[in-house]
This record gives structure tokens, C-alpha cells and sequence, in this order.
């Protein structure tokens, strides 16, 4: 892993923005032993306002809290996939939320990977674990946390009572994720 890893987290409140990013960050500094670190953004109305985590992942110490420019952008509504999108490091990776966001044209070289993220947690029965189904499928398409770190980030972090429906998102996205990786063709979408 290089240095820092940086990620941008980016929809709108109540879409559980601020926990996914609190979730990836946990993954990686209390159960795979990085360092990482999370500042958050919101508008006052916090519901259906603008919304977005920074995360920093690293091997060494963090000195700079930050970010400077994002390697992984995980984009959950087209305000924020517009707001966004151009700040993303040549090479680095998007995740969207496919039935939300409408895609453009990129002048860089990005890998995009899509997912029906909130329609998957519909079939669920509970629009609430969206966020859940997005940390699964950055776990599977990006490596940077270990599946049984993210795993058990979720299990530790959501509301007692509901870790067998989190959990049942984070596979869901996580088998989202690797079924994508498989199908090299259909995965890349090289923007």
C-alpha cells in the first residue's frame, strides 16, 4: 500500500454518509492495523443536504488529516457525483451509485465501477443499508480493508438489534463487488 490513501465519501444526509466512512476508517486502524483518520461535512438541514467523509488510510502515521486529492471517490447521488467527480486522482477509482448517478464524460484515466446500491437495499426491505451495501462493494473492488476487517467494522458499529440485516448488506455489496472483478470487460468502465 502507498503511503496515504485517500477517499471521499459524497451523497446527501440520511443516506449514511458520516457511518460508512466511520466504518472504513474502523476497518482499517482497529482490525487490519493501519492508521487512519475522518473528517466529516454536512449542511445544517443534515437530512437530504449535501453530505460527505473524508478518509485517510495509511501504514504510517498521518500528519495531514485532509485531503489533497482523492484516490477513491464513492459518489452516491449526482450532486455529489457533480460536485465530486473532478477531483479524483489520475488513476484512481470511482464508485457510484448506479441508479443515481448519470455518468460523463472524463478527460482522465479512471476506473469506474457501478452499483444499484439503494435498489439492492430496497429488495432487502429496508432503504436504510445502502451505506452498508457500499462498504461491501468498496471492500471487494478496492482491497485496501480485508473482507473480515470490513465485516467486522459493521458488525461493531451499527445499532444492536440490526447486525444480521448489516451484515446480510455487506455481503450483498461485498458479492456485488466480486462478481464485477470477474467480468473484467463489463467491470472497467475506463471513463
Amino acid at each position: 500500500m502507498k503511503k496515504n490513501i485517500e477517499i471521499r465519501i459524497a451523497g446527501f444526509g440520511g443516506q449514511g454518509i458520516i457511518m460508512a466512512g466511520y466504518i472504513i476508517g474502523k476497518a482499517a486502524a482497529i482490525y487490519d492495523n493501519k492508521h487512519s483518520t475522518l473528517i466529516q461535512s454536512f449542511g445544517p438541514e443534515a437530512r437530504g443536504s449535501s453530505c460527505s467523509a473524508q478518509v485517510i488510510i495509511s501504514e504510517t502515521q498521518i500528519l495531514y488529516p485532509y485531503l489533497i486529492r482523492p484516490d477513491i471517490s464513492i459518489l452516491l447521488s449526482r450532486d455529489s457525483y457533480e460536485k465530486f467527480n473532478g477531483e479524483l486522482k489520475d488513476g484512481g477509482i470511482m464508485l457510484i451509485e448506479k441508479d443515481l448517478v448519470q455518468l460523463q464524460e472524463h478527460s482522465k484515466n479512471i476506473s469506474i465501477y457501478d452499483i444499484p446500491a439503494t435498489r439492492l437495499a430496497e429488495e432487502m426491505g429496508r432503504k436504510i443499508v445502502t451505506n452498508i451495501i457500499m462498504v461491501g462493494f468498496f471492500a471487494a473492488c478496492t482491497q485496501i480493508t480485508s473482507y473480515e476487517a470490513s465485516k467486522k467494522a459493521v458488525e461493531s458499529s451499527v445499532p444492536p438489534g440490526t447486525e444480521a440485516l448489516n451484515l446480510k448488506a455487506f455481503e450483498t455489496g461485498f458479492e456485488y463487488g466480486n462478481k464485477l472483478l470477474a467480468e473484467p470487460q463489463k467491470s472497467r468502465l475506463k471513463a
